[in-house]
């Protein structure tokens, strides 16, 4: 790619948006600046598209989101006759534009284009996706990223992130279209007149809370709690929607944190809007000191994740996502259980990299427990194959230490709104019971043993940044640990080579999932160290996972596995 004439073509051509032409001429003989937004293009994949949003090839723009929705087009037309596509946006900057931008361009290609009238939760656009009989979804949404991010998010027929085989075959039409020179689209007010676009009618949610309400246990116990809730939308789509569901479970005594409740692509509260931050739930946990609630509840900006603190004592606790995840799981089986409407063989599902507690659970009810990549669409991906032998009934939950969590097979995606009913209507359920949620999960850690999970995030910015990831997994396979905080590394699971090795007898077993670039040492005491480059964002994550008999004992290897894990990535 010849960076420089790529840098003139578009000072020629990006003229529909003034913005980008200005932030062109901001950079010239700026070499940095011009590379980094020129040497390389965002690259379609499973997740679709996520970058800063701004000029090049390597940025998120229209001509970017144009050129994408046309392989889009392209793809759908060689494999449907007739589709369609439901769209949607959330609260980022410029995500109602990129939204309308790809409706002019399936409307150009004859493929009709379902768009929202309003900013909407991820998870309504998977079960759009299905309700409409649609053969794809758009998502624009950089979902938890910092405000300078946007993206475009890719469903398939079946509600769910698009396959990797479908993802490639997207990407390589993506690959023949010229960025300026092969794109059809027209107005937005044409591909209206022409019904070739139209929006979503008011039905469609209507009908999505349906399905969310019945995924409700003890609804009826929740007027009566007396529960109290602090909820922050954190200046994204899920206000009306998880307001709404709460309302219709009984859960009336709702603060909205003021300052993050309307819409804000800048989001000037949280510079980085991510519920599993505590910086995050800052102005929520102030509101928490004034008015005493049983919990925090916090969604992220597309709302398909959750996060919470919950009241512990005279202060509020943050809860990971493995623990609500945990808490979950826990509520669901031992409430349908005793209700007589768990499955006669449940299925719940979680990714490689979430609590292994989980496990003892699903033990305990004898419930069968599939174990995933990480990515929701795995999680999707499982509800899929249970409906094509017409088990969908079987799953009762799916989450990912993510915040991400799905309870029903009416959408094909981790769901904030689903997840907020529950947990509320979960807090409501013990509160009834005397109990706040912190002493469910110590509970649960006392009967099962302290499994601490920490995830550790390291940013590597820019072009040097992807080399840099590159190496480090590249050292990793070919230096593996002996130990890892005074622990034997027993075995090694590479899932890029789908394979796990038993160091002592050098016996290696096929892993049966996609193959991807994560490495996991297990180690002698049951931990775990799992590394691995997000698919999303320019970091590498590390899940470390301690055991022991008291949290004390946990606590105090997770510090040994921190500082080891630290210098396994050479940081």
């Amino acid at each position: 790619m010849d960076i420089n004439n790529n840098y003139k073509l578009w000072l020629e051509n990006a003229s529909d948006d003034s913005d980008l032409i200005n932030e062109l001429l901001s950079i010239k003989d700026k070499n940095d600046e011009i590379y980094d937004r020129f040497y390389r293009e965002l690259e379609f994949g499973t997740a679709g598209l996520r970058g800063i949003i701004g000029a090049g090839t390597n940025r998120m723009n229209i001509y970017v989101v144009r050129r994408t929705t046309q392989g889009l087009a392209n793809f759908l037309k060689k494999k449907y006759q007739n589709p369609s596509v439901a769209i949607s946006y959330d609260s980022r900057i410029k995500a109602d534009l990129f939204a309308k931008e790809a409706a002019k361009v399936l409307a150009a290609n004859g493929v009709k284009a379902y768009i929202s009238d309003e900013l909407q939760p991820t998870p309504v656009v998977s079960y759009s996706v299905r309700y409409l009989k649609c053969q794809a979804g758009i998502m624009i949404t950089a979902s938890h990223n910092p405000a300078k991010y946007n993206g475009y998010k890719c469903y398939g027929d079946d509600g769910c992130q698009m396959t990797d085989d479908n993802a490639n075959a997207v990407y390589t039409e993506i690959q023949n279209v010229d960025i300026f020179n092969d794109i059809k689209y027209i107005s937005f007010e044409e591909g209206l007149d022409n019904g070739y676009i139209e929006y979503i009618k008011e039905d469609v949610y209507e009908t999505y809370l349906q399905n969310v309400m019945k995924q409700s246990i003890n609804s009826e116990l929740c007027a009566a709690s007396g529960l109290k809730v602090v909820y922050t939308p954190l200046n994204g789509a899920g206000n009306k929607l998880v307001r709404e569901v709460l309302k219709r479970i009984g859960i009336n005594d709702v603060t909205v944190v003021p300052e993050q409740e309307l819409p804000d692509g800048n989001f000037t509260t949280c510079p980085y809007p991510n519920p599993e931050f505590k910086e995050a739930l800052e102005l929520g946990l102030k509101l928490c000191d004034e008015l005493k609630p049983d919990l925090l509840l916090a969604t992220d900006p597309d709302s398909d994740r959750v996060g919470i603190a919950v009241k512990d004592g005279n202060s509020y606790r943050l809860i990971t996502g493995n623990e609500t995840g945990i808490m979950l799981l826990n509520y669901i089986l031992s409430c349908r259980k005793a209700l007589g409407t768990l499955p006669e063989n449940p299925v719940a599902v979680r990714t490689i990299v979430s609590s292994v507690l989980v496990d003892r659970i699903c033990d305990k009810y004898n419930c069968e427990l599939k174990k995933v990549l990480t990515g929701f669409k795995y999680i999707g991906e499982q509800i899929l194959l249970l409906e094509q032998k017409d088990e969908q009934d079987r799953y009762v939950f799916g989450f990912e230490e993510s915040y991400g969590y799905l309870a029903g097979t009416y959408v094909r995606d981790k769901d904030a709104v689903v997840a907020s009913m529950l947990i509320c209507e979960m807090a409501a359920y013990y509160r009834k019971q005397g109990k706040l949620l912190s002493d469910v999960i110590n509970e649960l850690y006392a009967e099962y043993g302290y499994y601490q999970n920490t995830t550790l995030n390291f940013g590597f910015e820019g072009a040097s940044g992807m080399a840099k990831m590159q190496e480090i997994m590249s050292n990793l396979r070919d230096n593996a640990p002996e130990t890892i905080a005074d622990l034997k590394v027993i075995s090694t699971s590479d899932y890029k080579l789908s394979v796990t090795k038993d160091i002592l007898t050098g016996e290696e077993t096929v892993i049966n999932l996609p193959k991807s670039n994560v490495l996991q040492y297990n180690l002698s005491n049951g931990g775990t160290v799992i590394v691995r480059p997000s698919g999303t964002e320019p970091k590498i994550k590390l899940y470390l996972t301690s055991v022991g008999d008291t949290q004390e004992e946990a606590n105090a290897l997770t510090e040994k596995l921190i500082v080891d894990a630290k210098a396994l990535l050479n940081i």
